[in-house]
């Protein structure tokens, strides 16, 4: 802010020397290039001229005479019947309203069309600016308005003019952009912090929220492989997990996010409030798709041999796959108890968000009963199988357990 009034000073010194310097140069100026002066000079050079012709024999002495009245006859012809009158210099004080003027209609034009008002409170903001910085690092500081949001994001934007390559800048503006509902500010904030540090968690974190909300489908999708990357490298972060979720709901992904938000609720613990959230979103989700008609009975029986061997304690595992791999769809898990033994499986017992009991048109389903608890067979465990069937959303395997783990 100094070196811009000091500029202004300079150049209000530069213009009022531009119009008093013209002036009092003019007070000494030499009055010498009259016409009477011309005239004289150039008869006294003519006169010479005539000599170095006459000594150069190009002109005779009885023609120099004559040549020498002509030009004194047209000397006194352009003589002027009245004497000039030499004007009278202007006095110094005079220059002092027109100065006075010249500052006056300077300063009237800049503080009109200048933006004097906005200069102040750019100054103000600035000043505020460590202020807010810290309000935003403390969690315990008080909040911050709309008007110190939209502070901070003037102060940020002046600072980025300073130090383009602050990717902690950039997340924060993209961040003052989302709380002020400005996507276009959000999403080339969080787009430059992102090319700048394309590893750190917290700006993908950023920058996959402003894409998946987005109004430009290809934000989304972009946002959605953003998230589906980072799930593969953080699996169980809730962050990811909900805006994954979010985003495949906003798609129409029904499914998909369902999936999300059902490995969210195996995360979070039973008494965590965000469960209720997640549960409810379920539900709308399955009644927008028609997931929530998607079941899959289980009846299971013993054999036998199987029944004399049970053990007193187990843990019962009852897996879907999609009969090509081996990898489960679904896994539904209960603490071992009489059979015969009933139970529906559907999309809450997923184990991924992108593979879905709803969306298989096969499967085979396995019962197991675990000895130590665990989700790895181990040897002496009893199980069984079902076939390959056929699956449109609904149905029943039944299923004997009569095999054992060698």
């Amino acid at each position: 802010m100094i070196v811009f009034w000091l500029v202004i000073v300079v150049l209000m010194v530069i213009g009022t020397a531009l119009f008093i310097v013209p002036v009092i140069r003019g007070d000494r100026a030499d009055l010498a290039n009259t016409r009477d002066d011309l005239n004289k000079a150039f008869y006294h050079h003519r006169l010479t001229e005539l000599q170095e012709d006459e000594d150069q024999g190009v002109l005779s002495s009885p023609e120099r005479p004559l040549f020498v009245q002509e030009l004194q006859e047209n000397l006194l012809s352009d003589i002027p019947g009245q004497a000039s009158k030499v004007g009278k210099p202007i006095a110094r004080w005079t220059l002092i309203p027109g100065v006075i003027v010249l500052l006056v209609v300077t300063f009237g034009f800049y503080l009109y069309a200048g933006g004097l008002g906005q200069v102040s409170a750019w100054d103000q903001v600035m000043k505020k600016m460590p202020e807010l910085r810290a309000r935003v690092a403390d969690a315990n500081a008080k909040p911050l308005d709309m008007a110190d949001i939209q502070d901070l994001g003037l102060g940020l934007r002046s600072d980025l003019q300073n130090d383009p390559d602050n990717a902690k800048d950039w997340l924060m503006l993209g961040r003052v952009g989302m709380a002020l509902n400005n996507a276009s500010t959000a999403t080339q904030a969080f787009a430059r912090a992102y090319a700048l540090s394309p590893n750190d968690m917290e700006i993908k974190l950023g920058y996959a929220d402003v894409l998946t909300r987005s109004s430009d489908p290809q934000d989304n999708i972009n946002g959605g492989n953003m998230l589906r990357d980072m799930l593969e490298h953080n699996q169980g972060n809730l962050q990811v997990l909900s805006l994954l979720a979010y985003n495949e709901y906003e798609q129409g992904h029904y499914p998909q996010a369902i999936g999300a938000w059902q490995v969210m609720l195996k995360i979070l613990p039973a008494d965590d409030k965000r469960a209720e959230m997640v549960k409810a979103s379920i539900e709308q989700a399955k009644a927008k798709s028609g997931m929530d008609k998607v079941k899959l009975g289980v009846a299971v029986t013993l054999s036998p041999k199987a029944q004399q061997q049970l053990p007193q304690q187990g843990t019962v595992f009852i897996s879907v796959t999609d009969g090509s791999s081996p990898v489960p769809v679904a896994v539904k898990k209960l603490p071992l108890s009489r059979f015969p033994l009933s139970v529906t499986v559907d999309d809450t017992n997923a184990m991924m968000p992108e593979r879905l009991l709803s969306s298989l048109h096969q499967l085979k389903v396995r019962v197991r009963i675990s000895q130590n608890g665990l989700a790895t067979p181990a040897s002496g465990d009893w199980y069984g199988d079902s076939t390959l069937t056929d699956f449109s959303g609904s149905g029943q395997v039944n299923i004997e357990i009569n095999q054992q783990v060698p």
